[in-house]
């Protein structure tokens, strides 16, 4: 029952950069897994990357390997997502999720933040 707040979202063309914060209250934050997904207008809601409750095990799609990082920092309580060379077709809403168990667990992702709008011009 974390709540989850995401900010950080903008315009931003080509190239350029953005990060993403997930701020958490509420539950026990740190034992919690926690990701990102992200929706573009027309389709479905798609995984972005996920950080394990210690931040010792991280993932990410394929379509944002070695351009996104995501970090935690359970004393702060917040989740990142550092997003580099963005493209136009990261252009969607981006919304960090919450989990409990481990990374191997199938547990639903439960707890959602509202989002927070991307948008990369050409």
């Amino acid at each position: 029952q974390v709540q989850l707040v995401e900010s950080g979202g903008g315009l931003v063309q080509a190239g350029g950069s953005l990060r993403l914060s997930c701020a958490a209250s509420g539950g026990t934050f740190s034992a919690y897994v926690v990701g990102w997904f992200r929706q573009a207008p027309g389709k479905e809601r798609e995984f972005v990357s996920r950080i394990s409750w210690n931040g010792g095990s991280k993932y990410y799609a394929d379509s944002v390997k070695g351009r996104f990082t995501i970090s935690r920092n359970n004393v702060m309580k917040k989740t990142y997502l550092q997003m580099n060379s963005l493209k136009p077709e990261d252009t969607a809403v981006y919304y960090c999720a919450a989990r409990g168990g481990s990374v191997a667990d199938d547990y639903p992702w439960d707890s959602w933040g509202q989002g927070t709008q991307v948008t990369v011009s050409s």
